[in-house]
């Protein structure tokens, strides 16, 4: 799998976020996406998903060399941020079992497992409403990084994790990064340890 920006650019309105963006993602690499707060990090990020188009230049998705088509490409993709929502209504262990009806887990991993993962003893029945900023944070990235998908996007991701939360995202991320693009935009040292290259949005600023 592999995601091509050429001459890539976002604005809103008349400033622009960033432009001329060249750059090229590619599987068995984690990247580092490094920025101040509010330059345009979490821009990008929703770009890499899809969920944001460009406002100038191409993006690109390729499969064993094969373009995937725009409307496929959500399903390449798995994405943790702070300002994703959960469906708060299900408890625990109806969300991580629905999570895996829409999105199978990667590896063969099953729900129980996912569930055993998190480590929130006691928490399988309680509605996700009555979690913890914290709790919360340690199940989004506990669907994104378990979710069969070959392009891995985490933004902030140890926002509202202590420190034991994010020893927990860390050892999390390593057992499961292999064969796949990863992503990570944070300016936390700890959080972008794995990455092998960088990425700073100040290079494309204007």
């Amino acid at each position: 799998m592999t995601i091509t920006l050429t001459q890539a650019g976002k604005r809103f309105g008349y400033e622009w976020i960033f432009r001329g963006l060249t750059y090229r993602f590619a599987t068995g690499t984690s990247y580092a996406l490094t920025g101040p707060n509010g330059a345009g990090k979490s821009t990008l990020m929703k770009i890499l998903s899809g969920h944001l188009s460009l406002s100038k230049g191409d993006i690109r998705f390729e499969e064993n060399g094969q373009q995937v088509a725009p409307d496929a490409v959500y399903r390449r993709i798995s994405m943790a941020a702070p300002y994703i929502e959960l469906i708060e209504e299900l408890t625990l262990h109806e969300l991580v079992h629905f999570h895996a009806q829409m999105r199978p887990f990667h590896n063969g991993i099953a729900p129980e497992q996912v569930l055993d993962m998190l480590q929130l003893k006691g928490a399988r029945h309680k509605a996700i409403r009555f979690f913890s900023s914290g709790m919360k944070q340690r199940l989004k990235l506990a669907l994104a990084i378990c979710t069969e998908a070959p392009v891995l996007l985490l933004d902030e991701p140890t926002t509202n994790l202590d420190t034991a939360g994010a020893r927990w995202f860390a050892e999390l991320l390593e057992a499961h990064s292999a064969e796949r693009i990863v992503v990570v935009a944070s300016n936390v040292p700890d959080d972008l340890r794995l990455c092998t290259q960088s990425l700073s949005i100040l290079d494309y600023k204007t």
